[in-house]
């Protein structure tokens, strides 16, 4: 807030009130100054609200969280203004987080001489880096959804719908204490294998090809993301070529991975191996992406991305390739920066499985 001279912060998007408080609520709103920070919800939450942020005052208002925070940013911003330094008040607003109304809202609440001013990326930047309490978290979101994968492979057999695939994985996950899904799981069989987010259909799983399984768990908060693909019935030398093309890309942006590299590094280490192979036409999305409370956080692991690795950062490291009418192929792993390079958290094998059901 200094660096960016604010003098009151809004934040409205909910993995962030909750990394900075630990409020799970989905209404809040939480309000910082240098000196003070103050959770906004309703009537819903009060005890919710009061068991579990930690570091800030709670006040539960009669009507929205928003109703309630533009209230305290009236007063706070008026005491500034009844000190004569109305001129240099900034107000720091998450935009990509809330809608032209709501922003509107929030300035309607400030003296004409405040300035409201863009503050999306400073939580967001905290984040980044994972501390190790995070990282254990992720470990145990991770090896849940390792053990996952066993119960896609028991479930996958000609003629089942991709949904029973994925619901066997989502039943065994809130078994063993998932929260919920990271993301609508991916179980794309066949020529849907070719589909990069092709959400578990009703459609029957064929007698031979590509299934695609990209799934992960929400565990304490945090999530996880993987992705393997096995083959139905026997491989073609065409079938394993494509496989093994994207097995080492997968490879390559993985030994990419170290303190000082650019994501853009990382991303054309994988996408080089594609070319060589003349399959990069077909490889049509990044190489990878941060997760931590969200499934998608900064970095972007893609082309001419110049932000730079550091450890405690963690991400997915993603090729895949997907040629229409035929089938696709996807391996992912989560990895997270270490001072001397990575570690691979994921930890289920690669190696092409052929299934014959």
């Amino acid at each position: 807030m200094v660096g960016a001279r604010l003098d009151l912060l809004l934040i409205t998007h909910l993995p962030d009130v909750r990394y900075l408080c630990g409020f799970t609520g989905s209404a809040a709103v939480l309000g910082v100054t240098p000196n003070s920070a103050t959770l906004f919800t309703d009537g819903r939450y009060r005890e919710q609200a009061r068991s579990e942020a930690f570091g800030v005052k709670v006040v539960v208002g009669k009507g929205s969280a928003l109703t309630g925070a533009g209230a305290w940013v009236g007063r706070f911003t008026a005491n500034i203004s009844g000190q004569g330094e109305a001129g240099s008040i900034r107000v720091g607003c998450q935009f990509d987080s809330v809608t032209v109304a709501i922003r509107d809202r929030v300035r309607a609440f400030l003296p004409t001489s405040a300035k409201l001013v863009d503050a999306s990326l400073l939580v967001p930047g905290l984040r980044l880096i994972k501390d190790a309490d995070e990282l254990r978290c992720i470990r145990k979101a991770v090896k849940l959804g390792d053990d996952l994968l066993g119960v896609a492979l028991d479930a996958i057999r000609a003629g089942v719908r991709e949904s029973e695939v994925a619901a066997a994985m989502e039943y065994e996950a809130r078994k063993r204490g998932a929260e919920g899904m990271s993301f609508p799981s991916i179980v794309a069989a066949g020529a849907r294998s070719a589909l990069p987010h092709g959400v578990a259909s009703g459609a029957r799983i064929p007698r031979r090809g590509f299934v695609v399984l990209d799934f992960g768990v929400i565990l304490a908060g945090y999530c996880s993301d993987m992705t393997r693909t096995v083959h139905l019935g026997r491989t073609t030398a065409e079938s394993r070529n494509w496989y093994g093309a994207v097995q080492a890309a997968q490879q390559a942006a993985l030994e990419a991975v170290k303190p000082g590299a650019s994501c853009g590094e990382v991303d054309e280490a994988a996408r080089s191996v594609l070319r060589k192979a003349k399959l990069a036409e077909f490889f049509t999305h990044s190489t990878g992406h941060g997760v931590g409370l969200e499934i998608h956080e900064m970095p972007r692991i893609g082309t001419r991305q110049e932000a730079v690795l550091e450890p405690g950062m963690v991400i997915t490291i993603e090729p895949g390739i997907y040629v229409p009418g035929r089938g696709g192929i996807r391996i992912e792993d989560m990895v997270a920066v270490t001072r001397k390079g990575c570690e691979i958290l994921t930890r289920s094998p690669k190696e092409l499985i052929e299934l014959s059901r």
